[in-house]
């Protein structure tokens, strides 16, 4: 059984906690945005959480390369 750890998108291969790390991003973004009804703390929310899912799944990523 083999376990991808890439996706290709546009012939570019991501890993898939960078798409995690994007999707999570989004759904904070819009879940703070309805909660605050404002831009500035949506925005900050979204990308701190993106970020920290970023590094935090990037630092336990192993590559074969």
């Amino acid at each position: 059984m083999t376990v991808r750890d890439e996706v290709s998108i546009a012939g570019v291969r991501w890993p898939v906690y960078k798409l995690l790390a994007l999707a999570i991003g989004v759904m904070v973004l819009v879940t703070v945005a309805v909660a605050t009804g404002s831009a500035a703390p949506s925005v900050l929310a979204a990308a701190a959480a993106g970020t920290l899912v970023w590094l935090g799944l990037g630092a336990f990523h192993t590559s074969d390369r």
